[in-house]
């Protein structure tokens, strides 16, 4: 059985040798169908990853109360007080870390140079909460957010916006508003976040600076953001249903009241968002198999069109001595290594169209060798589908009628 195989797969070949621009148009299908399910899905997984990377980025298991309803907050909510911040800090289990945050729009000037930017204020939690480095300086400390030190940490855009690309800004003073503030540190560059935005464009103060200096305000309900992170552990879910059931209490919302704020959790909207993405990706990847079948079709076409050229041809081995099965197992080999050289030529297009297109989009190049070997067992199970009904005509050919072929 083997020998004959073996046989048979020579004579396929030397078919397709002797016919190759129909060999080429008839796999041409299957080329594009197994390229475009294998880059799609590839694509896809990508894209996934990219996004949790960039969620990763905003922070360790973060999550995030705002005030007001929605993933944008404010709609003139009241803020937190320093007093909530430490009630989510002792009566919230599984949290690892609390920062609070404000945030206070200004103009900053550095010499001849004038921005205006997000002025941040926070406590040094929010740099280990956040996964932040530093690139050169250092992070403020707990003693000067009691002293309301006039110390900042800029990211890399500021750092290239007001100083300079490659100039070390530690030491220098920037006028914010009507203090002067030293930059003490620059914080790791970290580019885009979760959704498009500049990670790198802060300026991050101890809070106390920014509320007993900048703004004016003293004391009171000064957050716009409490920064939290949930131990690793830890199900993100019931850390977000134990704050919020404590900040209704703080907030004394009745049972028929909705929230007046909100807990935006990193780890569900990543969750969230690779669903979608796989959710597409396999729609995309069962559009891109139509031309599969479309290529399929192709094969039984050509193999129909290749089983009435060579008619006398079978009836001169059916005449001689061939059993019909060695005919239909000719035929199907051949259809099958048609289908194969399509599948291995549309891998290798596959893994050129990824590695171009991911680095076109920015996306990581995630090569799964499952898809791959999918995509060509499919191919060549298309090439036995779509081949057996051209072998079993050839193979159900009388010899006598085969023979007396024009």
């Amino acid at each position: 059985m083997i020998a004959m195989t073996f046989n048979a797969l020579l004579i396929a070949i030397r078919e397709i040798r002797r016919n190759l621009m129909r060999s080429f148009l008839t796999v041409i299908g299957i080329v594009i169908g197994v390229a475009a399910v294998i880059t799609m899905v590839t694509l896809g997984r990508g894209a996934t990853e990219m996004v949790k990377q960039n969620i990763s980025k905003m922070g360790n298991n973060l999550l995030v109360l705002r005030p007001g309803q929605g993933f944008g907050g404010g709609g003139g909510a009241q803020m937190f007080s320093l007093q909530d911040v430490d009630a989510v800090r002792a009566q919230v289990p599984g949290i690892a870390s609390v920062a609070p945050f404000v945030s206070n729009n200004a103009l900053v000037v550095y010499q001849e140079e004038s921005r205006t930017y997000d002025v941040q204020g926070t406590t040094p939690n929010y740099f280990s909460i956040g996964n932040w480095t530093v690139s050169t300086g250092r992070f403020f400390t707990e003693a000067e957010v009691e002293e309301s030190a006039p110390v900042c940490v800029i990211g890399e855009t500021i750092r290239k916006e007001l100083f300079g690309a490659g100039v070390d800004p530690v030491g220098s003073k920037v006028r914010v508003k009507n203090i002067t503030l030293e930059v003490i540190g620059v914080t790791g560059a970290k580019g885009q976040g979760g959704f498009g935005d500049d990670l790198d464009d802060n300026m991050i103060t101890p809070y106390t600076t920014i509320v007993r200096r900048l703004s004016g305000r003293q004391g009171g309900k000064n957050f716009n953001q409490v920064m939290i992170s949930g131990q690793q552990d830890y199900p993100s879910a019931y850390i977000v249903a134990d704050v919020a059931a404590l900040m209704r209490e703080r907030r004394k919302i009745t049972a028929n009241e909705q929230d007046n704020f909100n807990v935006f959790d990193s780890q569900q909207l990543a969750e969230v968002i690779s669903s979608s993405t796989k959710v597409m990706t396999s729609l995309l990847g069962a559009v891109a198999g139509v031309s599969l079948l479309v290529g399929g079709i192709g094969i039984m076409n050509i193999m129909l069109v290749s089983v009435t050229e060579r008619t006398r041809e079978i009836g001169i081995r059916l005449a001689i001595g061939a059993r019909a099965r060695e005919v239909l197992l000719q035929f199907l080999v051949e259809a099958v290594t048609l289908s194969c050289i399509g599948g291995v030529t549309g891998i290798a297009l596959a893994y050129g169209l990824c590695t171009t297109l991911a680095e076109v989009v920015g996306a990581p190049f995630l090569f799964d060798p499952k898809i791959n070997i999918i995509a060509f067992v499919f191919s060549a199970a298309i090439g036995i589908i779509f081949g057996f009904m051209p072998a079993r005509r050839a193979a159900g050919l009388d010899p006598i009628d085969a023979l007396r072929h024009e």
